[in-house]
């Protein structure tokens, strides 16, 4: 008989449920939270780089980008590809600059 026929039964493959959806244009961002910022000195350029160095992210995928968890004690420049509101409004309250791009 033909593959997959179960006589009046329902198939395997129309019983089981289709799962799943990967979007291939779908971006992913190293996360960054305001709280990690604390370890650097001052006036420091945070940058991708220097955040793989001190080992705060592993490797940048698509860009890094910075959430507000955690409060910032220090005044930054920091470069990323995506900030959160809550973030950005922390780091220039303590007269810090965000550079996108």
């Amino acid at each position: 008989e033909k593959a997959g026929f179960e006589g009046g039964q329902m198939p395997l493959q129309r019983r089981i449920p289709k799962v799943g959806f990967k979007n291939p244009f779908r971006k992913e961002f190293a996360c960054v939270n305001v709280m990690d910022l604390n370890r650097f000195e001052d006036g420091t350029e945070v940058t991708a780089a220097l955040l793989i160095e001190t080992g705060i992210i592993k490797k940048v995928l698509d860009g890094v980008k910075v959430l507000g968890k955690g409060d910032l004690e220090k005044k930054l420049v920091v470069h990323a590809q995506k900030i959160s509101k809550g973030a950005q409004e922390k780091i220039e309250a303590r007269g810090g600059e965000v550079k996108l791009g």
